[in-house]
């Protein structure tokens, strides 16, 4: 389009993104030696007006990280933080002769990962919540700068589009639930208290993170298509069947669990039931009457689905059709 501004331009899918050159003095800056030559960004906006004021945001900012970047290299290299390589690989920025070492000043480098990291972690943070309110369609990433401590241009400059927002959203999700069953040390455990204590720990977190829930919902709605094929998410719910296959193997070999049980089926057993209180508590309400959140049913609830696993997995349990 020949009317658009320099450097903006209409994707195939028609929003509006950027398409801008590094300049070559800055090739061998750290921030971009092992980038391709060419910045492109998708401000995830179909509206032209809207989206040409998004991209020129975007490009103002990046204009301003060529502006630091350059000023970095003019600097002395002991406050630079780089080496006299060409490569310009970063090192720790030397401290004066009489600073203690645990006051070492870390290289601009690292400050710099450090606070992008930071205002990712706080743009996911926010965007969790909208997109378990309002659904992937629903969802505004105005809303979501005005919970942040960021902007919208700079929501899509660290993640692209929306889209590739609410993918990160979902990996993180996922993520709380694998790091919190990692944590739980089971091993540590004989395996009848590990699996009391596995199935506690899923009811618990899924009562205390009903946003969670939510968000498999939407991406159920969206069949799954944001987070299929992606490695990472197979290989870390992977570990989740393996830590249920692990805890089944140790009570076998103690005479405590009966064998041949389905590591995947019992996972999904436990998680189920955790999961539907949380994602059908209105509609229960709405058809029964029942709050399936009242404090003494809740903990009978919780009570019961241990009971549960633990009697089917007794050793004097008969098969039956999930196995």
């Amino acid at each position: 389009m020949s009317s658009l501004p320099k450097n903006i331009r209409v994707g195939r899918n028609g929003r509006i993104g950027i398409l801008k050159k590094i300049p070559r003095d800055l090739w061998q800056h750290p921030r971009y030696v092992n980038r391709a030559k060419i910045i492109e960004r998708s401000t995830g906006i179909m509206d032209l007006a809207q989206g040409i004021r998004v991209a020129q945001d975007m490009l103002n900012q990046i204009e301003k990280e060529f502006a630091e970047a350059r000023r970095e290299t003019s600097l002395p290299l002991h406050q630079t933080g780089f080496s006299g390589t060409t490569s310009l690989v970063p090192h720790a920025v030397l401290p004066s002769e009489d600073e203690p070492a645990a006051t070492k000043t870390p290289s601009l480098a690292r400050q710099r990962s450090q606070a992008s990291e930071e205002t990712r972690r706080d743009i996911i943070a926010a965007a969790i919540h909208e997109f378990a309110e309002h659904g992937l369609t629903g969802a505004r990433v105005d809303a979501i700068a005005a919970r942040t401590k960021t902007t919208k241009p700079m929501i899509y400059y660290h993640f692209g589009s929306k889209e590739k927002l609410y993918a990160a959203v979902m990996e993180e999700a996922y993520a709380v639930v694998r790091s919190k069953e990692q944590g739980l040390h089971l091993d540590d455990l004989p395996p009848k208290e590990a699996m009391q204590r596995l199935v506690e720990v899923t009811f618990d977190h899924h009562a205390a993170h009903p946003d969670y829930v939510r968000l498999v919902c939407v991406e159920n709605m969206e069949r799954g298509r944001h987070i299929t094929g992606r490695p990472s998410m197979v290989q870390r719910n992977a570990i989740a069947i393996e830590t249920v296959s692990k805890l089944l193997e140790r009570g076998e070999r103690d005479g405590v669990f009966r064998t041949g049980v389905n590591p995947f089926h019992l996972h999904f057993f436990i998680n189920a039931f955790c999961f539907m209180r949380v994602s059908n508590r209105y509609t229960v309400f709405a058809v029964f009457e029942k709050d399936l959140w009242v404090k003494d049913d809740a903990n009978a609830q919780r009570e019961m689905i241990v009971d549960a696993v633990l009697r089917y997995l007794k050793p004097e349990a008969v098969n039956n059709r999930f196995d």
